[in-house]
């Protein structure tokens, strides 16, 4: 009979994508609090990613990176791992929105959406649970979904399905890697921003009127669910938690 593998040991040293700015930079914030060494990046270094390397010079790795340039990822992964160490743990939170209804958004504009938010993310998965498997490393994977994969809202028909393509793949990940390797995901309501207004503003007020917990999903209310996921000594594993205050029940 074989032995089942022992538990997986908190984060030491996290890559959070999309790092730069709302939910990213919050989650980056968040860990680098906690003590935790942190590489982030984004498409555009923010103002605030540059105060935070600033804040902690020596737990955060930075820079601008497109998800969708895999050869720039890869080659930032490895800066990472020559400065701060072995990567083990991933946030894969870098996402597009949509703004505009399925037969109005063209071919173009699907291709980019499906590629940003499900191929690259699962390209860049991927190089790292290679390097992490080659180390000997145990490790975690968070990926960063949606309310939209589990409840249906108009204008966002290939947002929703990339998101949904990420919870199951964030099960399947669950079932290949024989829990050496947690992979969960998170999947928050509406945020007050950019990305929910295309749901409009009636929208967005009937929304608050069915959450129980009365207002719109904030980074505060996601941030104690990753942590927990990073660190904790879990058997949670291969699960979508939502986190909307119960929106979507």
């Amino acid at each position: 009979m074989s032995e089942a593998p022992s538990a997986v040991p908190p984060a030491s040293v996290v890559l959070v994508s999309g790092g730069s700015r709302g939910l990213g930079l919050a989650i980056v914030a968040d860990l680098l609090a906690a003590g935790l060494k942190v590489a982030a990046f984004a498409r555009t270094v923010t103002p605030e990613l540059s105060a935070l390397g600033e804040k902690y010079p020596d737990h955060l790795h930075y820079g601008s990176v497109d998800i969708n340039d895999s050869a720039a990822g890869q080659a930032f992964v490895k800066a990472v791992e020559s400065t701060l160490g072995p990567i083990d743990a991933l946030v894969n939170n870098a996402a597009i929105g949509q703004d505009s209804l399925h037969v109005h958004t063209s071919a173009d504009h699907l291709a980019e959406i499906i590629r940003t938010n499900l191929t690259s993310p699962l390209i860049l998965t991927r190089f790292v649970l290679r390097r992490m498997l080659a180390k000997g490393l145990k490790g975690r994977i968070v990926n960063i979904t949606s309310i939209c994969a589990q409840r249906g809202y108009p204008g966002l028909v290939a947002y929703s399905a990339t998101k949904g393509g990420m919870d199951a793949a964030t099960r399947s990940l669950a079932r290949e890697l024989g829990g050496r390797i947690l992979a969960n995901a998170v999947a928050p309501g509406f945020f007050a921003s950019e990305m929910s207004a295309v749901l409009g503003q009636t929208q967005l007020d009937q929304i608050v009127r069915r959450t129980p917990t009365g207002h719109l999903t904030e980074p505060e209310d996601v941030l104690p669910v990753v942590r927990m996921l990073l660190l904790e000594n879990t058997n949670l594993n291969g699960q979508v938690l939502v986190v909307d205050g119960a929106a979507s029940i």
